[in-house]
């Protein structure tokens, strides 16, 4: 089971070299992690270069944002499982293996729990999942949520359903997992195993207008419902 890691990056040049580390001590020589550069004149592509391993392909991202970004990162992986990733995060021990071992029981979307950290790593919260009250099942995560990219991964037989992004999404997260609530079994793990980085440069966790929130709703639903 080849593992393919879709990043996105964008003045990644900061942390990413930590989060690769963490993501490559955990993978096997044929395994790929992808990553999609939206700002390629920055500087994140010397740090990648100087990592030198052969399991890193570096492309240029479509410069049209962190959504289309992640579309171009996944649409060129090749692996049978398909991980989720930030540039800034660090990935904990046993993630990889806990997560193959589910998707290979048969799910096809899995979502891990995360420890909160600020910019430094220092934990802020044991447990995202209980922060914001995470769970499964399509309605709930239309209603409210559960699914964080960077905590997440799914069978690579999903990306004909979820390719190419609709034109309207929230987020790339959340129309995943809503897709993996429908084509098939989606499994929460409630073991964190990120470190899930909050920092002031972060593209999560921004606050939106309730206007904002009902017409994100409203486009998903179309999506995948109508």
């Amino acid at each position: 089971m080849k593992v393919s890691v879709a990043l996105a990056a964008y003045n990644g040049e900061k942390y990413i070299e930590e989060q690769l580390r963490s993501i490559l001590s955990q993978l096997r020589s044929d395994d790929e992690v992808v990553i999609s550069d939206d700002n390629p004149s920055g500087k994140t592509k010397a740090v990648v270069d100087s990592i030198g391993d052969a399991r890193i392909r570096y492309v240029e991202g479509p410069g049209k944002g962190v959504i289309r970004n992640f579309e171009n990162a996944i649409s060129q992986t090749t692996g049978d499982v398909i991980f989720l990733s930030d540039q800034d995060d660090v990935w904990l021990p046993g993630k990889v293996a806990a997560v193959c071992e589910e998707i290979k029981n048969g799910a096809l979307v899995v979502l891990h729990d995360a420890k909160v950290t600020d910019e430094n790593l220092n934990v802020t919260e044991e447990s995202f999942f209980e922060l914001n009250g995470s769970a499964g099942g399509f309605w709930k995560n239309i209603l409210k949520n559960s699914f964080m990219g960077c905590c997440m991964a799914f069978d690579s037989s999903l990306k004909e359903d979820i390719l190419p992004f609709p034109s309207n999404l929230p987020m790339h997260d959340q129309w995943i997992g809503l897709k993996g609530e429908q084509k098939g079994k989606v499994k929460l793990l409630y073991n964190p195993y990120i470190l899930y980085r909050r920092n002031s440069d972060s593209l999560t966790g921004k606050p939106t207008t309730l206007r904002q929130k009902l017409i994100w709703r409203i486009n998903i639903i179309k999506d995948t419902v109508l």
